[in-house]
């Protein structure tokens, strides 16, 4: 194999990917295939404690947007809201034969584990955030969830 070709090969994929933005390139010639993908951003591997009253939260005074745009009612103003603060699947627990983190009636504290949320291959601790009890889990185990969807509701004690 003549390196210096192919590394003239490699680079002019590289141009033709980056001048088209293309993800991914795929070449075969003279029975060696070569292919070149986009990697996604990097995301720290250690898993990372995510406050759900810090993130996915809206400033105090101004309502919430529903997913369609639309202004949402608050009809419990004394509930505090944890939002997903990615995009991920949802998991209730550390693994599927252990217990749930929490359930509704559970006392948390502000860094009492929620949740876990996965996003490429990374399991994102979401805490409470508040100290009160839980009182609504609103997604289920194993769902994907969308940034600022609601999670849970906390009554504040």
């Amino acid at each position: 194999m003549d390196l210096p070709k192919y590394v003239k090969a490699l680079k002019e994929l590289l141009e033709l990917m980056k001048n088209h933005d293309l993800a991914e390139v795929e070449l075969e010639e003279d029975g060696q295939k070569v292919r070149l993908r986009k990697s996604e951003p990097h995301v720290s591997a250690a898993p990372i404690a995510i406050q759900g009253s810090v993130l996915g939260s809206q400033p105090d005074g101004l309502p919430g947007v529903s997913a369609d745009g639309t202004d949402e009612v608050e009809e419990d103003d004394d509930l505090h809201r944890v939002e997903a603060p990615l995009v991920g699947t949802f998991y209730r627990a550390s693994s599927p034969e252990a217990d749930p983190f929490v359930s509704e009636g559970d006392r948390v504290d502000e860094d009492t584990v929620l949740c876990i949320i996965e996003a490429m291959k990374v399991m994102n601790e979401v805490t409470a955030g508040v100290g009160g009890i839980v009182r609504e889990i609103f997604v289920e185990n194993g769902a994907p969830v969308e940034f600022g969807e609601l999670l849970f509701k906390i009554e504040i004690s």
